[in-house]
């Protein structure tokens, strides 16, 4: 019996947890064709994240540690146009929606951070777990952007 309570409460933790976070973060675009408007105006890149906000554990976690994080949205902000492509599985219209932009990137896992130019070219591909704090992401961002300048 302690084992079902346990997982009950494991599983009412999880959905709670996921539908805190399924918000997109203030800063934040959720229209790719908008954005890349948008960066070709204010002359930046785009940063585009695939996440699955109401499932993807890494997804909640790197939402939560660094892309939710009003220092990292400010800075990031200076350089790119944030956008956030969701397929959660409470809304299957969204993810439906999302999809060819998935499908157009080859996108196959989540998390995962597109930087691309403002006509939409992909320049770096990476998952950004790998970057749980605010300041390793922007590093990481910078580097990539200092690389796609050396092409």
């Amino acid at each position: 019996m302690k084992a079902i309570t346990h997982l009950a409460f494991f599983a009412v933790g999880s959905a709670l947890v996921g539908s805190a976070f399924a918000k997109t973060p203030e800063g934040w675009s959720t229209d790719l064709e908008k954005a890349l408007e948008q960066a070709k105006k204010e002359k930046k890149s785009v940063l585009v994240e695939f996440t699955g906000s109401d499932w993807c554990a890494p997804c909640i976690a790197v939402k939560k540690a660094v892309l939710s994080k009003k220092e990292f949205t400010d800075k990031a902000s200076e350089k790119f146009i944030l956008v956030e492509l969701d397929f959660p599985k409470s809304d299957e219209a969204l993810a439906k929606k999302n999809e060819p932009i998935r499908e157009k990137y080859e996108v196959e896992g989540f998390p995962t951070v597109l930087l691309l130019t403002p006509e939409g070219k992909q320049f770096s591909t990476f998952n950004p777990a790998g970057f749980m704090k605010v300041d390793a992401f922007l590093a990481h961002l910078d580097a990539e952007l200092e690389k796609k300048e050396l092409d």
